[in-house]
């Protein structure tokens, strides 16, 4: 690979390390990623409305911008998820979410279909189509069939969901051989992917391999990666559903063996086995990988690599402010910070970051055209209006409701600036305690004339919807409970496209002081109400002070612009999978002292 120098840490400087033979066979890994040996990254959603496939959340689209990096930096790179033939839609009516389901067609969107392959659940032979899109030096592999339903239907404990989750890993890595691809490394994203690496470990074992032999060939080709701290993708399963399900598709009673003895009053849970057929982990933020809280057989709490969540800024990024990016120098070809990038950012003037915002404002402009509000108000916002913000998931630690609290002081906020709050989350079907405080706070802010034409929810939150708010808004709210974000990525499009972000300190947020950013802090729920009051004020002056605006956006782009690059993401990974020997060498360090 001509990138290769560029992203893998040489092995030198480790005379005092006394063993680097794992150093040593991560480097020679390397060798190994080609077209037909690639990294194979699995996931159960990805969010890519770009190649017909719409996901949930923040973890779809860093799937998909995964994938995208992997194309722009040369890496060979396969995406193994479902294609689910049902996405959910949102409306609102009367101040309630209502679903929609709608029908989607892979043909549409460029898949070809490759062949067939089986899976056994409930003594039936199950038949899974194989579909893949081709990109330059990337692939996406799906697997569907007609009844397949939606991403994430049912109980994350339910017969489908693991009959789902059994089709992906079985029946992906059938596709995979199907297709004459061999993984050089398999990323399990979530425990919801394991049965990928239980299929490897059953390959290699009813192939002849020993069975221990086969384990730690099989533990040191997988990285598992855990995304969130609140693990509401987090599966418990009972025997009897592992005899419907899992076992008839298993060749090897070793595997089958080794299997039952991980449950536990005829329950297991997928983090605890994942956790032992991977014996690379990592977590998305340094905070995650810090506090993430598993252990393994022995009792012994499991670490975490931290490698921090990135976007593609190519896809994230208003194309007039990546461009100047480049055109300054702040950012290098493939999106990395340059060298000089600190220095560079002098250059991003006041008068700059206004003329960028400017052409935000047309993109959110063209954004709402065909996208009402709760009051069925087409919006439009001139350069004058100021636009707060909440964009992301509407689940309860993140506190879409917080700023609602106090409604005399939040319109006392708005009032004062004429300003406008934008909300848009997505809210899981079957949520109904969201739901409710969704519509206690639309009720609440219908019965104030002013605040029933400043506070907007629009429906349907999705990649669009993102990007228009990222490109339009003057300010960003990300205020999870501390202690429970494991990175998010919405904030880091606010970053790029020259918003300023009020946050509390959580999630890859905290990958740096609290001073680069309006921080919102507190020992309890009412001091940080009253902090973020305040930070809003804030907002507001450092918009309307040239110096201000340049010294806030400036220090935010400084600190965070190596955190935000997906290209230093993929590049931390790579020297994770592939030859990082600081990351062992602590590890060995640890060993012996213990």
């Amino acid at each position: 690979m001509e990138d290769e120098p560029y992203f893998y840490h040489p092995l030198e400087n480790i005379e005092d390390i006394d063993d680097f033979e794992e150093a040593v066979e991560r480097k020679r890994l390397t060798r190994m990623l080609s077209p037909e040996r690639p990294y194979t990254y699995w996931t159960i959603e990805i969010y890519d409305q770009e190649n017909g496939i719409r996901g949930g959340g923040g973890l779809g689209v860093l799937a998909a911008d995964t994938r995208r990096l992997a194309e722009q930096t040369g890496v060979p790179f396969v995406l193994i998820t479902p294609f689910y033939p049902k996405e959910i839609h949102q409306i609102i009516q009367d101040g309630k979410v209502i679903d929609e389901n709608i029908n989607v067609d892979y043909h549409k969107f460029g898949y070809r279909l490759v062949d067939t392959v089986n899976i056994k659940c409930c003594d039936n032979l199950c038949p899974l189509e194989v579909i893949e899109k081709k990109f330059k030096n990337t692939r996406i592999i799906c697997i569907t069939e007609p009844n397949f339903g939606e991403l994430y239907s049912n109980m994350s404990g339910s017969d489908h969901r693991l009959y789902q989750e059994v089709a992906l890993g079985f029946g992906g890595y059938a596709a995979l051989k199907l297709l004459g691809l061999k993984p050089a490394i398999m990323q399990l994203n979530e425990v919801a992917t394991f049965f990928a690496a239980l299929a490897r470990l059953d390959e290699l074992t009813s192939n002849g391999m020993d069975f221990y032999e086969a384990v730690v060939y099989t533990r040191k080709h997988t990285l598992y990666t855990n995304h969130t701290l609140v693990q509401a993708a987090e599966a418990e399963f009972d025997a009897s559903q592992f005899e419907r399900f899992v076992y008839p598709n298993l060749k090897s009673p070793a595997v089958k063996k080794w299997l039952e003895d991980k449950f536990v009053n005829s329950k297991i849970r997928l983090s605890s086995i994942t956790i032992e057929i991977a014996e690379l982990r990592s977590g998305v933020s340094k905070l995650h990988a810090r506090v993430a809280n598993y252990k393994d057989v022995a009792g012994n709490k499991v670490k975490f690599k931290a490698v921090t969540n990135g976007i593609d800024l190519e896809k994230w990024t208003m194309p007039d402010t990546l461009a100047f990016y480049k055109k300054s120098e702040i950012l290098d070809n493939i999106n990395y910070p340059s060298v000089n990038y600190v220095e560079n950012l002098a250059l991003l003037t006041a008068n700059k970051i206004r003329e960028l915002k400017s052409l935000g404002r047309e993109i959110l402009n063209e954004t709402l055209s065909t996208r009402p509000d709760q009051n069925g108000e087409i919006l439009s916002f001139t350069d004058e209006d100021y636009i707060f913000d909440f964009k992301r998931r509407f689940v309860d630690y993140k506190r879409p409701e917080l700023p609602f609290k106090d409604l005399v002081k939040l319109k006392q906020i708005l009032l004062n600036r004429d300003a406008h709050y934008i909300i848009a989350g997505r809210i899981h079907t079957g949520d109904n305690v969201m739901s409710r405080k969704l519509y206690d706070i639309l009720s609440r802010i219908r019965e104030d004339e002013f605040l029933n034409t400043h506070v907007h929810y629009i429906a349907d939150y999705d990649e669009k919807l993102a990007y228009g708010l990222s490109c339009g808004s003057n300010t960003a709210i990300n205020i999870p409970i501390v202690g429970l974000e494991a990175c998010g990525t919405s904030w880091e499009k606010d970053i790029a496209n020259l918003n300023l972000l009020i946050s509390t300190h959580d999630g890859g947020v905290a990958d740096v002081s609290a001073e680069n950013y309006l921080n919102v802090h507190g020992t309890n729920e009412l001091e940080e109400l009253t902090e973020l009051y305040k930070r809003m004020e804030e907002a507001i002056s450092v918009w309307s002070n040239d110096f201000d605006l340049e010294f806030l956006i400036q220090k935010q782009l400084k600190a965070y612009l190596p955190i935000i690059s997906g290209t230093r993401m993929l590049k931390d990974y790579l020297n994770y999978l592939f030859g990082d020997v600081e990351f062992f060498k602590e590890h060995l360090d640890e060993h012996k002292n213990a």
